[in-house]
């Protein structure tokens, strides 16, 4: 059977082409899912009609293309990561997550398949990084990969640390000035009535 594509179909026919398809695969599967219709007089208009609504379409995204690449093109970001000997970084920076550092940092959300990585970085520098928005508008980003700091944070540690050691101080003092419990009190009394009776004769006159 013979049809009219209204939609691209991959690998197949884009929008407007006329092609000889199977009848099974026309009847069961372009035609109830609305890509493709019998070639007859009334296909041309539909056909054109869908020309007409992808070529708006495109333009539209084109435009936001554009702008997007303005904000793109020439943006300065900065990724810290951990780094050992001769700047090599423990792990390394993906197009993942550069994708993420624009996300956070401008507020941009970039497929990360658009940003053209060949490979994952691996060493502290600066880069270039193209971002393919589509076949034709390609901007770049300006990427540093900076060592990741670790003095502050042992600082902390260290604090933490100093901080835990007065609390067993703090408790001794509280243990202190704790009042006495009735048992307590009890067994002093006890103890100073047996000091009494056990005195010396003649201690109590000279007191």
């Amino acid at each position: 059977m013979k049809v009219v594509f209204i939609e691209d179909v991959p690998d197949v026919a884009e929008v407007g082409e006329i092609k000889e398809v199977a009848d099974g695969y026309g009847r069961n599967y372009l035609i109830p899912k609305k890509l493709a219709i019998l070639a007859n007089a009334r296909a041309t208009q539909i056909v054109e009609a869908q020309k007409k609504r992808k070529a708006r379409i495109e333009a539209e995204t084109e435009a936001e293309m554009r702008e997007l690449a303005k904000q793109l093109e020439g943006l300065d970001m900065v990724i810290k990561a951990k780094a050992g000997a001769k700047d090599r970084l423990y792990g390394s920076i993906t197009n993942a997550d550069i994708a993420e550092e624009l996300s956070t940092s401008a507020g941009l959300v970039i497929d990360k398949r658009k940003i053209e990585l060949e490979t994952p970085i691996h060493e502290i520098g600066s880069y270039e990084i193209p971002i393919r928005l589509t076949k034709d508008i390609i901007p770049k980003v300006k990427l540093t990969v900076a060592e990741e700091e670790e003095k502050v944070e042992g600082k902390d540690k260290k604090e933490g640390k100093a901080k835990k050691a007065t609390k067993p101080k703090a408790k001794k003092k509280a243990k202190a000035k704790a009042p006495e419990t009735p048992a307590e009190a009890e067994a002093e009394t006890q103890e100073e009535t047996v000091a009494e009776e056990t005195k010396p004769e003649g201690q109590e006159e000279t007191e």
